[in-house]
């Protein structure tokens, strides 16, 4: 059994086998620079595995575009012979997959050289450095996301554009801007329910969804975390989930920044604060201070 860099323990894995022993397959998921998310669906077996010894990918995962095109500039496709370094289990993300059947599990992964030193093109662990930097001066970030989104029709207009989904509720459509509207949140009430219940079984604090500024848009908020790390772990795991929700209710949800020319777009606020070694928010102001 190999050290994990990420910081995995097959202790983990076990545990989370015996608590769970009706889920047949995990997927296993790196996310590149564009948000998406790559990898493998592997049986219940290799899991033990892949905790204890990583698991082989191919570099060039991290070198793709966001349609899943080779960007040969980046130096990671033919560059490097298109290898394979090893990626690693991200500790507390292996969660169970809410309505699969059969069921299914899922834990995110970090990619690492093969001597366990970072591999610098993966999102997650250009972040882990930045914070790693902000504490050697002693400062500490910590905040919450809330994540905006369209729920779209998986057929397109009389135009062949992309518009806003019926409510999965009853399928009414609304072509007006619903913000704030709750009677609106109505319609999508199975879904979002959906969502939740996902989300608790992924450990992921979902709270407060809105209908927002355009048909078809909503906020979905999450609680706030001290460990900036596990807030960008939250968001990732709660894009995932709520793709799945909504393809397993016969809409799609959209992240796109502005999928629909004439609606207001979708934007993914961050709220952050920057803590001392003391715990003191050093954005705020000191006595005095105006």
């Amino acid at each position: 059994m190999t050290t994990s860099p990420s910081g995995s323990t097959s202790a983990e894995a076990k545990a989370f086998l015996d608590a769970h022993p009706e889920i047949e397959a995990f997927d296993i998921v790196l996310t590149d620079a564009n948000g998406i998310g790559r990898g493998k669906i592997v049986r219940r077996h290799e899991l033990m595995g892949i905790f204890e010894n990583g698991r082989h990918l191919p570099i060039s995962i991290l070198g793709l575009d966001i349609t899943g095109e080779d960007v040969h500039e980046t130096g990671l496709v033919w560059d490097t012979g298109d290898g394979d370094l090893r990626a690693w289990p991200i500790p507390g993300t292996l969660a169970p997959l809410y309505g699969t059947s059969p069921a299914r599990g899922q834990v995110l992964m970090s990619m690492y050289h093969l001597d366990g030193q970072p591999m610098t093109s993966d999102p997650r662990l250009v972040l882990a450095r930045q914070v790693e930097l902000l504490a050697a001066r002693g400062l500490h970030p910590a905040g919450a996301f809330e994540l905006e989104f369209f729920l779209l029709s998986n057929e397109r207009d009389a135009d062949g554009k992309v518009q806003p989904a019926r409510a999965v509720l009853d399928g009414r459509r609304s072509a007006k801007t619903e913000v704030y509207s709750v009677d609106h949140l109505h319609g999508m009430e199975p879904l979002f329910s959906d969502i939740y219940a996902a989300a608790k079984a992924q450990g992921i604090p979902a709270e407060t969804v809105i209908s927002e500024y355009a048909p078809g848009q909503y906020e979905l908020t999450l609680n706030y975390r001290k460990d900036v790390m596990r807030a960008a772990d939250d968001l990732i795991m709660l894009k995932r989930l709520v793709r799945a929700q909504a393809r397993r209710h016969g809409v799609t949800a959209c992240f796109m920044a502005k999928p629909i020319e004439a609606y207001a777009g979708s934007g993914m606020h961050f709220h952050v604060s920057l803590q001392d070694d003391a715990g003191r928010n050093v954005f705020t102001e000191a006595a005095g201070e105006k």
